[in-house]
């Protein structure tokens, strides 16, 4: 299996193709607070737009509230109960959106976005590439685009299927029928916003055509000259492309139940632990989540969130 050894400007050149994706800035927009008629995501926020509906919003406001010195927590700490619900009446909620924009002023939400994009996003990233087989800094950024944008299991295996492994038809072909099966699957999805952003496969094809593929500087995408400068352009569409059944799973009252619960429990089986395979997240699965998580490196809470979907491929 390969693993992606990227060096630290070809880590920002990759977030910076995303961040200018995601708000049209080389370093993205830590205040920068988006809602979409539409959007699955619903309410979006912060330098790569985490969404109110996938949970990811309350663990970066939770994140930021518990940091040291954190000028907005005050004020956004009576919200966390609602954004760990998904009240998605918060889409309305104009004073949210006020504090949220004021808090991508401070420095610690800063660096809390920056450690928190890292672990949620940009970790897993690596760990899905690694498990494709893919290891170049254009493909890594591929992964990492899809990671943030949402779907990437979904197109990862209908690529596979279609089109074969990259271990057997080669890296850079894999990634290349990946763009395209995504681009397509973009521009005629069924929700109008979400084809609008097929955008974001169109420029990894043009870094493709131009052989970026170690995303060595200069290069241009959607006009933006990536640099030592920045240049502006207008800020994109977006929206999430998350697959809105692709929930956090953990041990909670009522038990959480379904075909994604099943789905972990066979994968936990898969890897050797034991767990029953009955779609009931119990007390025996939350054990054999947390063994797997202490054999993987993962921090053992027993939550399947972005970090351990990827670590187990689903």
């Amino acid at each position: 299996m390969l693993t992606a050894m990227l060096t630290e400007l070809q880590k920002k050149s990759a977030q910076a193709i995303v961040n200018i994706f995601e708000t049209g800035k080389i370093k993205g927009d830590y205040g920068h607070v988006t809602l979409l008629p539409k959007d699955p995501g619903h309410l979006t926020y912060g330098r790569s737009q985490t969404t109110l509906a996938s949970g990811n919003l309350h663990l970066l406001i939770k994140a930021y509230c518990e940091a040291k010195g954190a000028k907005g927590a005050t004020a956004l700490r009576p919200y966390l109960d609602r954004l760990a619900s998904r009240d998605l009446t918060l889409d309305q909620d104009t004073t949210l959106r006020a504090l949220l924009q004021q808090a991508g002023i401070d420095p610690v939400m800063h660096a809390v976005q920056d450690a928190f994009f890292d672990r949620v996003y940009w970790t897993p990233a690596l760990q899905a590439a690694s498990l494709v087989g893919i290891a170049s800094a254009l493909g890594t950024c591929v992964v990492y685009d899809s990671k943030i944008h949402g779907s990437w299991v979904a197109l990862r295996d209908q690529t596979t299927k279609r089109h074969g492994e990259a271990k057997t038809i080669g890296e850079n072909n894999w990634v290349t029928q990946y763009v395209k099966e995504r681009g397509a699957w973009l521009a005629n999805h069924a929700n109008a916003l979400l084809q609008k952003t097929a955008y974001r496969m169109d420029a990894f094809k043009k870094l493709i055509e131009a052989g970026k593929w170690d995303l060595s500087l200069p290069f241009r995408v959607r006009g933006i000259l990536v640099d030592q400068e920045a240049f502006s352009v207008a800020a994109p569409v977006i929206v999430s492309a998350h697959d809105k059944t692709e929930r956090t799973l953990l041990l909670k009252t009522p038990p959480m139940k379904g075909a994604d619960v099943k789905a972990l429990q066979q994968a936990l089986v898969k890897a050797g632990f034991a767990s029953p395979v009955h779609g009931i997240f119990d007390l025996a699965t939350d054990k054999a989540v947390k063994q797997y998580q202490q054999n993987k490196g993962l921090k053992p809470d027993g939550v399947i969130g972005p970090a351990s979907r990827s670590a187990m491929g689903i």
